[in-house]
């Protein structure tokens, strides 16, 4: 479990290094098995899996959505009891159900950015804003091969038109529209690298972005975004697993592609 003083700095910073929750034999095991998704090799297929920069683009961030879809051990991952007991700590929730997962994979050299921006804005079917990500890192992540960078205490500031901050394309640093930020805004970007195996939680008002893979390793990454028990099905925009929904407008958001797994305690995944 996480300490007092972890709670603390993620309340402060709005992110938080995590402890491995991989080892090695497993982490090789996930970067098969997404080799595998991706091919289109599993009788099951992930909600999505593209190229978010574009199918022509010469750059290529691989986007899978939803990869517990295709894959039994990735549906695993999403009751690891370690990560949804300290999502939970975060969250001070009694419940906590699954938003949607997501790979992220930079390949070596042409791997792509991912510009500055917020998470729950592009999410505007479900509020209140108290999701929380866990990253798990498939590939040591580092400066070198585009980890993320983040705002510490951003994920206070609320949400910032939209999402989208600004991107200064050439050294990479948020470009904001400052008269939206309270006057003591400090807008000082880290670099967030993460071990192979190990996770990480972010906030989902936290800003954060990561610049392309220029090295010759690649950057995978599996991210789940969890919600605590309260989070309700509040439709403004479409979303790409609206059609998933089987509640009403104003209702909790649970069901079969939304699981529940954590209440009170770590909750085992269902046999599929």
């Amino acid at each position: 479990m996480l300490t007092e003083a972890q709670i603390a700095e993620f309340d402060a910073r709005g992110f938080l290094l995590g402890p491995r929750v991989y080892t090695d034999d497993e982490i090789a095991e996930l970067r098969v098995r997404l080799d595998r998704v991706m091919a289109g090799e599993t009788d099951e297929r992930p909600e999505a899996c593209r190229n978010l920069l574009g199918e022509r683009a010469e750059r290529v961030v691989v986007q899978v959505v939803n990869i517990w879809e295709a894959d039994d051990r990735f549906h695993a991952h999403l009751y690891h009891p370690v990560i949804t007991t300290m999502v939970a700590q975060l969250m001070r929730a009694d419940v906590v159900r699954v938003w949607h997962d997501q790979v992220q994979y930079k390949p070596p050299g042409v791997g792509g950015p991912t510009n500055w921006h917020q998470d729950h804005p592009y999410w505007p079917i479900i509020e209140p804003a108290d999701l929380i990500t866990a990253w798990v890192a498939l590939d040591d992540a580092t400066v070198e091969n585009g980890c993320m960078w983040m705002v510490p205490g951003s994920h206070r500031w609320g949400p910032h038109k939209g999402g989208t901050i600004g991107t200064d394309a050439d050294g990479f640093r948020p470009t904001p529209d400052l008269s939206l930020l309270p006057p003591d805004a400090v807008i000082e970007p880290v670099a967030c690298e993460v071990p192979a195996g190990h996770v990480h939680f972010h906030h989902c008002l936290t800003w954060h972005g990561s610049p392309p893979n220029r090295s010759q390793r690649p950057r995978r990454a599996i991210a789940v975004h969890y919600m605590p028990g309260w989070t309700r099905y509040v439709p403004t925009r479409g979303h790409l697993v609206e059609h998933r929904v089987e509640v009403r407008p104003g209702q909790i958001l649970q069901g079969r592609y939304f699981p529940t797994v954590w209440e009170r305690g770590p909750l085992s995944p269902p046999q599929r």
